[in-house]
């Protein structure tokens, strides 16, 4: 949970633009109302007595009326002045409660949820990344049952929210590990997506849970991914298998899996250099990979998680279609939320692909990195505080 706090905190940007155009569309032709009660009930009526059988009493000879006996006796007060009469019966404390609430109730601006309302909703969401077809589809479950409702925007907030969480929840799945040692994690993605940085946090977590891991730097071409890999396996105490720059990739895979398998390790997990999904040659390089670790364990990889920079908005659909026919990917992991004012896109991700969402990263720190949570995430995006 409070990963998820952070995550609110840093997604100020995708939450703000949301929040503002929120406001914005229900201030466009909305009006100030009272909030509707869910339940307004009229003032309850005494409870009538049970009719009893008449008894006769007998009759008291003084005509003049017999004090009251009370249970607690208290001095008669000093002014001889006359007690004034009791109240008259009326509503009782909690139905005045009810009333006096309904008299003070909280006003908000509100609008009529019409076509009108419904157009600027997917505007709105298609410019915040969501995609057209999730747009619209998100939308018009907003509006089932509740076309011609007048609504406030933290209403509005809230059944946005509660769409991007039915969409997210499907996909919110944790890396699986399985039984099978080494289990090879094949990282993959664009440069700059943040895979470096994604395979050291996953590797210091997954030893911090009493996994035996090895990182294979195989981004052979770019030195600093190899040194910031050996920073993160200093820090985490898990081993960095490196080669010369400018090696054969696929042959330090094939070496590492070979020394995983000896070494009895729980996690294998291989950096790959990042590629432009345009780009056929370094493509072709990533099959080479597969194919080769495959001669060693026909089986791997067993994940190959695809790293996506949040920041490349629309991007992330062509990227994921790409490596998804290539690489086999089984499984997302979303960077850079904090960087962004569309962090609609994984909404997009999640309706057009349905692969798992493993881990989104909001930061560079260790803990900036945490498993998928779908109501948190589509909380923090609409900026709707939660009860």
């Amino acid at each position: 949970m409070a990963f998820f706090s952070k995550l609110k905190d840093k997604l100020f940007k995708s939450s703000s633009r949301l929040e503002q155009g929120l406001e914005a569309i229900v201030e466009d032709g909305g009006e100030e109302t009272a909030a509707p009660d869910p339940f307004i009930p009229d003032p309850e009526p005494q409870p009538e007595p049970v009719p009893e059988v008449p008894q006769p009493v007998p009759e008291v000879p003084d005509p003049t009326p017999a004090p009251q006996p009370v249970e607690t006796p208290e001095p008669a007060p000093a002014d001889p002045t006359p007690a004034p009469p009791p109240p008259e019966a009326g509503p009782s404390k909690s139905v005045l409660g009810r009333l006096f609430g309904r008299s003070e109730a909280k006003t908000a601006v509100r609008r009529t949820l019409d076509d009108d309302m419904l157009e600027q909703l997917e505007e709105l969401l298609i410019t915040s990344d969501m995609g057209v077809d999730t747009a619209l589809r998100v939308t018009a479950n907003m509006a089932e049952g509740r076309y011609g409702r007048k609504l406030s925007t933290q209403e509005i907030k809230q059944l946005l929210a509660q769409e991007v969480a039915r969409v997210m929840k499907p996909v919110a799945k944790p890396l699986p590990i399985y039984p099978k040692r080494p289990q090879v994690v094949l990282v993959v993605g664009v440069n700059g997506s943040g895979k470096t940085t994604t395979i050291g946090k996953l590797a210091s977590q997954f030893k911090a849970a009493g996994k035996k891991v090895v990182i294979a730097a195989g981004d052979t071409f770019r030195a600093a991914a190899v040194e910031q890999l050996q920073v993160w396996g200093d820090r985490a105490g898990v081993p960095v298998l490196t080669a010369p720059e400018g090696s054969d990739p696929a042959s330090l895979a094939f070496d590492a899996l070979t020394k995983a398998q000896e070494e009895g390790a729980d996690l294998l997990m291989i950096d790959t250099a990042g590629r432009l999904q345009n780009r056929a040659d370094l493509m072709e390089e990533l099959a080479k990979i597969v194919r080769v670790i495959r001669k060693k364990d026909e089986t791997a990889p067993h994940n190959t998680l695809l790293v996506l920079d949040a920041t490349t908005g629309q991007n992330a659909l062509s990227q994921v279609d790409t490596f998804q026919k290539l690489a086999d990917v089984s499984g997302l992991v979303m960077t850079k939320l904090d960087g962004t004012a569309k962090g609609g896109v994984l909404v997009a991700l999640a309706d057009k692909f349905g692969l798992p969402i493993h881990a989104i990263g909001v930061g560079e720190q260790i803990d900036d990195l945490a498993p998928f949570d779908p109501e948190e995430f589509a909380a923090a995006l609409t900026g709707f505080e939660q009860g």
